[in-house]
């Protein structure tokens, strides 16, 4: 079988479909869903079933990577439903991006020349990593973003030793798509153009500036192209170029809703190295190692590897530490991938990288220090062992609020009394939004009949079979609704408390009492408590006829 001559296609076809297997019981059976995830699976099904389908319809606050690749999987949600009633096109999204991740793991140990049971052992414990399952499975970006990460890394690491302007031009092209992820990427896009640059320089024996420029544009380009073609684009039709920064549906905002920063100073890096300890618990006896073999072998390849990775985690740290992004364990998430390359560097790489076109300063690798069979079969070990220390860590209510609910599911869940029912609470989140949205359908509505607002929407509209019905923000028209809804045909108002992030909502930014009274331009129709953790109560108002005007 070609898979068997294939260890590659092997790795990543039996890594999707555990990923696959594990989003579609966690989803469909379960119901369990994240919000980010469902987010971006409505906004995938409103660039082709909208009232108003556009491509814009994907927004402009998260990058679009993710979106733009669930839409082709949305056209077939008239024969799949749960495609976007319970996220699955998210599903296969990320199942097929963390197995990509797999894969690179993989390719990195065969280019080190690591022994074959090393290589398969790395590479497992990669892939059944509880974290990378997790985000393998539930359609969030982390998947993308690790995978666009390794994949840049291991071309990095290959062109400190062929020169290969292959090589760099794929390590650009990654993290290009990297930053159409997250916008994290622009940190390790700026540390390897620098680190690429003073290689070559230090290399070169003639025009050593303008050749140390040019290699290090080579790699930064694909990334710089993305972030103006993104701020252009994004400037040109909302009128912000950078509408997660300064947007009401944006970090800044949503953090400012919230209360502000959960905290900060010195508690903030305590709480940043928690995380990454329970990400990677052998990181304290595995960096010190693998820096002394590097400096002794003047390894450029780990350096490499801690340059892309690490700057993702030092500005990760930063960011949490100066209040402006969450306490969440996924934005630690590279440290996974970092610790299964670092084992395989403990040894000494063993051959020389292929280049497709060998650069005029390439560097063959030195390949005559010690194995370190006995400290690599050791780590391995210690990698087995860290697996449970991760999967209890995200059993932390503290350390993993976005994944603890999980741990509701599992005959070994430490939690008991109050937090087992918030745990199922989480777990039904979105269960009221699915109800309403049955309600709805079943109502012979005509098309543009329903104005709602997407910041809590969303999961309303995903699970819908009649998506056309609602009026949105995407909606190009959306401006002139929302101030005359009767005119424009809508019947219906779903509304969310004025508090919190529903002061964000866009009908209650222009009826500001609509939830508590009508804003005397609709009357209640139906009051909907909701069933889920830390989502709002609904309302449903009826829009009168003739409207006496708003109540500011």
């Amino acid at each position: 079988m070609r898979m068997l001559r294939s260890p590659a296609l092997l790795v990543y076809v039996l890594s999707a479909a555990l990923y696959l297997v594990v989003g579609y019981v966690l989803a469909v059976h379960h119901h369990f869903m994240l919000g980010d995830a469902l987010s971006r699976v409505q906004s995938a099904q409103g660039v082709l079933f909208s009232r108003d389908p556009h491509l814009a319809s994907i927004g402009f606050i998260f990058t679009p990577m993710t979106a733009l690749v669930e839409v082709p999987l949305a056209a077939f949600n008239s024969w799949f439903p749960s495609l976007t009633r319970y996220g699955m096109a998210g599903v296969v999204m990320s199942a097929v991006f963390m197995a990509g991740a797999a894969v690179q793991i993989w390719a990195i140990g065969g280019d080190r020349g690591v022994p074959r049971w090393q290589q398969i052992a790395i590479t497992v414990l990669f892939a059944a990593n509880p974290m990378i399952v997790f985000y393998g499975a539930t359609g969030m970006s982390e998947a993308p973003f690790v995978f666009l990460m390794c994949w840049a890394t291991r071309r990095l690491i290959r062109w400190t030793s062929t020169d290969d302007v292959h090589d760099l031009i794929g390590c650009g092209v990654a993290l290009g798509l990297a930053y159409l992820t997250r916008y994290d990427a622009v940190v390790p896009t700026a540390f390897g153009a620098v680190f690429v640059a003073i290689v070559t320089w230090r290399r070169a024996t003639r025009n050593r500036w303008q050749t140390a420029l040019l290699d290090g544009v080579i790699l930064a380009a694909p990334a710089f192209l993305a972030f103006v073609a993104w701020a252009a684009t994004s400037w040109l039709l909302t009128g912000q170029a950078f509408a997660q920064f300064s947007s009401e549906y944006g970090n800044s905002a949503i953090i400012e809703q919230s209360g502000g920063p959960a905290s900060s100073g010195p508690a903030t890096f305590a709480y940043s190295m928690a995380e990454i300890l329970v990400l990677a618990p052998v990181l304290p006896l595995l960096v010190p190692a693998v820096v002394v073999l590097a400096a002794r072998r003047r390894d450029l390849e780990v350096m490499a590897a801690t340059l892309m990775f690490g700057s993702v985690l030092l500005f990760q740290t930063v960011s949490y530490a100066t209040g402006t992004t969450f306490p969440f364990l996924r934005f630690y998430i590279c440290i996974i991938p970092l610790a299964c390359i670092y084992v395989h560097q403990l040894r000494a790489p063993r051959g020389q990288i292929a280049g497709r076109r060998p650069g005029v300063y390439a560097s063959p690798r030195d390949t005559r220090g010690p194995s370190m069979r006995i400290a690599a079969a050791t780590a391995t070990a210690l990698l087995v062992v860290s697996l449970p220390v991760t999967t209890v860590g995200m059993e932390s209510r503290s350390l993993s609020v976005q994944q603890y609910a999980v741990g509701a599911l599992l005959p070994f869940d430490p939690q008991e009394g109050v937090e087992v029912d918030r745990q199922l609470a989480i777990l039904e989140t979105f269960s009221t939004e699915r109800d309403i949205a049955d309600r709805l359908d079943a109502m012979d509505l005509p098309d543009g009949s329903i104005l709602v607002d997407t910041l809590y929407g969303f999961a309303v509209v995903a699970s819908s079979d009649h998506p056309k019905r609602f009026v949105l923000p995407s909606d190009r028209d959306f401006v002139s609704v929302l101030s005359d809804p009767a005119a424009h045909g809508v019947k219906y108002l779903l509304t969310v408390p004025n508090e919190g992030r529903g002061t964000s909502d866009a009908i209650n930014r222009r009826y500001p009492t609509v939830y508590e009274n009508g804003a005397q331009i609709s009357m209640l129709d139906l009051d909907i408590a909701n069933d889920g953790a830390d989502q709002p109560d609904w309302r449903l108002y009826r829009v009168l006829e003739s409207p006496g005007g708003d109540s500011e």
